[in-house]
């Protein structure tokens, strides 16, 4: 009898072409809200993480920070007497990076340096055409300061293992709620931390504060976007599952929507 093996990737491929399939033909129909991209905008496959938020000593008040109602899991402060209508224009500070030790030394300096710029490219694509983004501080200017406080890749082999072995994912999907985890990651997808200030461009007060740690999700569901999000979301979290940094930049694109939306609603006096 003749055996015949398979290659990982060719598994992992086939694996998910029904999911693909679906939404492709899904996609056809409708782009609903991805603006005709059918994997959809990959912003919901990540989740927060409470428990893992960072306290690096970037911000100057932890305490004080509290769940928003708009941020889907984002901590924030910001000052009682913060009028957001006088910051027509956003300044994006060079990012910090405050990993600890055992993180530092197990990225790639590249790596490091293509995430950051991602992350800057994703804030000034998410303010362009309702806030001006200037490379100086000065009146009007809320300057943005950034720091990146967790890091951690995504364990592409252990995503592949549990992929080939029959029926894992079943098992796979329910490890996360288990373990205390947002439901649908697995123990080895990435993390991401980050931590937020924005500074009156004038005087340098503290206006506001905020933080968020996100874990990447395997199994993805996002049962509020209909038939087509909700296939989008899951075939883009499985896909995403199987490279390094995706959940890094799938982060990194919702901080910069969920911060473009507030500075909009906080300008327009909701």
């Amino acid at each position: 009898m003749q055996v015949k093996t398979f290659n990982a990737p060719a598994l992992r491929w086939a694996g998910v072409s029904l999911l693909v399939g679906a939404v492709l033909l899904a996609g056809c129909a409708s782009t609903g809200d991805s603006g005709g991209n059918v994997m959809g905008s990959g912003t919901a496959v990540t989740a927060s993480e409470p428990s893992r938020m960072t306290t690096s000593g970037f911000l100057s008040d932890y305490a004080r920070l509290k769940p928003t109602s708009w941020g889907d899991g984002v901590e924030c402060w910001r000052a009682a007497n913060l009028d957001v209508k006088q910051y027509d224009k956003v300044m994006i500070a060079r990012m910090t990076v405050t990993l600890k030790p055992d993180q530092q030394q197990g990225i790639d300096p590249t790596d490091l340096k293509a995430l950051t710029d991602y992350f800057h490219d994703s804030l000034v694509n998410a303010f362009k055409g309702q806030t001006q983004v200037v490379e100086a501080a000065g009146p009007g200017v809320a300057v943005m300061r950034v720091a990146l406080t967790n890091l951690v890749p995504t364990g592409v082999v252990q995503s592949v293992t549990g992929t080939l072995v029959p029926y894992g994912f079943v098992a796979e999907a329910g490890a996360g709620a288990a373990a205390g985890r947002p439901a649908g990651s697995t123990p080895y997808m990435g993390e991401t931390g980050m931590e937020m200030q924005f500074r009156d461009g004038a005087s340098g007060a503290i206006l506001a504060e905020c933080r968020d740690t996100e874990i990447g999700r395997k199994y993805a569901a996002n049962m509020n976007a209909g038939a087509v999000g909700a296939a989008q979301t899951w075939a883009s979290g499985y896909l995403n599952s199987f490279q390094s940094w995706s959940y890094a930049r799938n982060a990194f694109d919702k901080w910069a929507t969920l911060t473009a939306q507030r500075f909009a609603a906080l300008r327009a006096g909701n």
